[in-house]
């Protein structure tokens, strides 16, 4: 459902990883941008998560070189949940590790061999 309901709001803010936004202009109160533009649809993200409740540890989004490509990883928040990898357009591609197992859901087995982490965003409220 969560899925859906995040494809919807990536559909309605027309989700393009072409279209990029000034960081500066998009920082949220209670929340950490360091870089300096964003794809439209890591805002999106961003905003998504800055709606929902503070978690321990803070929601945050990290950018990534994987198999020649931009991706955007996004860490579980507790135990036993699936982290998210999304595309460079923020089409969910899997569940790179968490679950049960903390293996992920076994479609992004070599994602250990991603390069260039970079923390795009971290929500700093509390």
């Amino acid at each position: 459902m969560k899925v859906l309901i995040l494809s919807l709001m990536l559909v309605a803010f027309g989700c393009n990883a072409s279209k990029k936004t000034n960081a500066a202009d998009m920082a949220p109160e209670g929340s950490k941008v360091v870089v300096d533009s964003l794809p439209v649809c890591v805002k999106v993200l961003i905003e998504k998560m800055k709606s929902e409740a503070v978690t321990n540890p803070p929601r945050k989004i990290y950018s990534y070189m994987y198999l020649g490509k931009k991706v955007f990883y996004v860490p579980a928040i507790c135990c036993d949940q699936f982290s998210d990898l999304y595309n460079d357009s923020c089409g969910l591609m899997g569940h790179p590790d968490g679950g049960i197992t903390g293996k992920g859901d076994g479609k992004i087995k070599d994602f250990g061999t991603a390069k260039e982490e970079k923390l795009l965003w971290a929500d700093s409220r509390k």
